[in-house]
């Protein structure tokens, strides 16, 4: 590999470079494993996303049913909410009266000053949310949905627009969130996702209760008071 071709892979010039010199060229970068994934999304032109649904697939929609208490919800390809369950309404009683561009959890997170309230230690959940939201919409990234979304979130949230240019991306990760509730209180949950193999373009993410603690039962039983 010389110098210029590197220079000019750097540059984006039109060049062909084979998925095995990407992949070297990410690990003497020290890419992690969602680094070296986006790499070769990006650098691949024909990367399109399976259309999602129209409609939420009633079997998802039976599948957070089956998740009370816990609240969750079906995330699309530019991560709109599709579906979600009680639990989650409860959680965050805004979803149901956004539209879209708006009912979309990067716009929730970044630009709801409710959200900002309601997540303890928002900053880091931020951030971390901001990377895998990268890694995940790698194949969606040029898009007229993705543009008008960045577009929006650039122009209504002042650390969207100072840290979308910094191009970090992570996998998921299993983490605790919490949250303080108007009613419920301090809550806890395990963030989780799921990817559902019959339609791979759609995310499932739970915040499953933490053994030995209420925090569920108290989301459901405090809903009413907001």
């Amino acid at each position: 590999m010389s110098v210029t071709w590197y220079t000019w892979l750097e540059q984006g010039r039109r060049i062909n470079a084979s998925d095995d010199v990407l992949l070297a060229i990410g690990r003497a970068l020290l890419l992690d494993d969602a680094g070296l994934d986006h790499l070769l999304a990006l650098t691949d032109p024909g990367t399109a996303a399976v259309e999602a649904p129209t409609e939420p697939p009633s079997a998802l929609v039976r599948l957070l049913d089956g998740l009370m208490p816990a609240p969750a919800y079906v995330l699309g390809p530019h991560w709109e909410f599709v579906a979600w369950n009680r639990a989650q309404e409860q959680l965050y009683p805004r979803l149901p009266s956004l539209d879209p561009p708006r009912r979309n959890l990067l716009w929730v997170l970044f630009a709801d000053p409710t959200t900002r309230s309601l997540i303890v230690d928002w900053d880091i959940h931020a951030r971390q949310a901001l990377a895998e939201f990268r890694s995940a919409t790698s194949a969606v990234r040029h898009d007229d949905t993705m543009e008008e979304l960045v577009t929006l979130l650039t122009e209504e949230s002042e650390e969207f627009a100072a840290w979308w240019p910094e191009h970090g991306v992570s996998g998921f990760e299993t983490r605790l969130r919490r949250f303080v509730h108007p009613a419920a209180g301090e809550l806890t949950f395990e963030y989780q996702q799921l990817s559902p193999v019959e339609w791979p373009n759609l995310r499932v993410v739970a915040q499953l209760p933490v053994p030995g603690d209420d925090s569920a039962e108290r989301l459901g039983v405090r809903h009413y008071l907001v």
